[in-house]
């Protein structure tokens, strides 16, 4: 049969009986552990009714973007997955990651419980997995985050899928810490060296700094899982290990290899207090901090499309001619700008993310920039002591930071204010 198109008709009532009736199929394709050959987690697919147009899931998930149902259907096929393997009754805790698509993020059955095992673990013999892709860590970084934060609480791990397909991510990986990283060897394959070199390298920096695992997807020869072994890969996905299908009556071996960092990303204080709990604060004007912040966003644009920066200017008078005119070099020279103040536009620039401060912002009284890469980090953050007179004599308390747990602290509080309207 051939596939479903978006644009069939009689497609969207389909698709409605599909959704009414709960009629999704979930597949499940094992996750094995390189090191002892045992199965330790399963990703959750799904497929529609045998024989219906929708049955593929390209066809499936297609026509419910095209009707605007997608996120009503990622929902349901995430429960039919959970559902699934609790009516298996495994021996033992699996792992079991489900996807989320990107455009239905901003829905709302993504970011609240569909299931009570969603909680965690249940009865010890499920952990869950939120799979979430680069796009929608470079498209929607707000939302993203806080959808993040949510399932931490809940007890879910977080896989980073796609990673190497849109590199500007690598910037912003650090923000969300994810607890395994899915890298496709088909895409190492295809890429140039050095660049796909750049991007093991980045992954491989975060696993250790946290002990997020990697996962190689598309084996399907020995060869490959030895080249998934090459890249550190502790996690193997594909053909060779075998394709989706119903969940296994008999699944022999130990307890799961699979640990989740399961690291919390929310911050309450305002840049300025992260920095200064653990840092020396100094005092300076507003010309040695113009001079010092002019430093860092050189260093921003020397790192390209591997940086993230985040910059807040208490209010958007201070973000100024020239000001914009480096903003918009850095808009197009980086892989995300984010900039803070009141009465900022969502979008200012071109290729820049803007937000305005509410009343009671704190940051209504810090001037703060904070650059993240793979390999580099650094911070500076400073608080107004009201000084009035020339603008450039007011004096700021300051700190200026490397160490890349406080810059990332400092890069997520900024973060969480982002409007959610996509950059132009």
């Amino acid at each position: 049969m051939g596939l479903a198109t978006a644009t069939d008709t009689g497609l969207g009532d389909e698709l409605a009986a599909v959704i009414g009736r709960r009629s999704v199929t979930p597949a499940y394709q094992p996750i094995v552990d390189l090191e002892t050959g045992e199965t330790v987690a399963f990703e959750a697919l799904a497929r529609g009714p045998e024989g219906s147009p929708l049955e593929n899931p390209a066809a499936l998930f297609a026509t419910a973007r095209t009707n605007g149902r997608l996120g009503e259907l990622d929902a349901l096929c995430r429960q039919r997955a959970i559902e699934g393997m609790l009516a298996a009754d495994l021996p033992r805790e699996v792992v079991l990651f489900v996807n989320v698509e990107p455009s239905s993020l901003g829905f709302e059955d993504v970011t609240r419980p569909l299931h009570p095992s969603e909680d965690g673990t249940s009865a010890g013999r499920m952990r869950i997995v939120m799979e979430i892709t680069e796009q929608s860590l470079t498209s929607r970084p707000a939302e993203l985050l806080a959808l993040v934060e949510r399932s931490r609480a809940r007890g879910w791990g977080i896989a980073l899928d796609d990673v190497g397909s849109d590199s500007r991510a690598l910037g912003l990986i650090s923000l969300i810490e994810p607890d395994v990283f899915k890298i496709d060897l088909r895409l190492v394959s295809s890429r140039a060296t050095t660049e796909i070199a750049g991007v093991v390298a980045g992954v491989e920096a975060q696993a250790e700094r946290t002990g997020a695992l990697i996962l190689a997807e598309g084996i399907e020869t020995e060869e490959d899982v030895e080249l998934a072994r090459g890249m550190g890969a502790r996690l193997g996905q594909g053909w060779y290990f075998g394709r989706p299908a119903a969940l296994p009556h008999d699944l022999s071996g130990g307890p799961s290899a699979l640990a989740l960092t399961g690291a919390s990303l929310s911050s309450r204080r305002s840049p300025f207090e992260i920095a200064a709990a653990s840092r020396p604060v100094r005092r300076a004007g507003k010309r040695q901090l113009l001079a010092m912040s002019h430093h860092l966003e050189h260093e921003a644009l020397g790192l390209g499309v591997k940086a993230a920066v985040f910059a807040s200017f208490q209010h958007v008078r201070n973000f100024t001619a020239a000001t914009r005119a480096r903003y918009a070099q850095l808009g197009t020279g980086t892989a995300f700008v984010g900039v803070f103040a009141q009465n900022m536009t969502p979008a200012p620039l071109r290729g820049v993310w803007g937000a305005r401060l509410g009343e009671d912002d704190p940051l209504r009284e810090e001037w703060d920039l904070a650059v993240v890469g793979p390999h580099f980090a650094a911070a500076l953050v400073s608080r107004d002591l009201g000084d009035e007179g020339a603008e450039e004599d007011r004096r700021f308390d300051y700190v200026m930071t490397y160490d890349r747990d406080i810059v990332v602290e400092v890069a997520r509080s900024l973060m969480s204010r982002l409007d959610r309207a996509p950059a132009p």
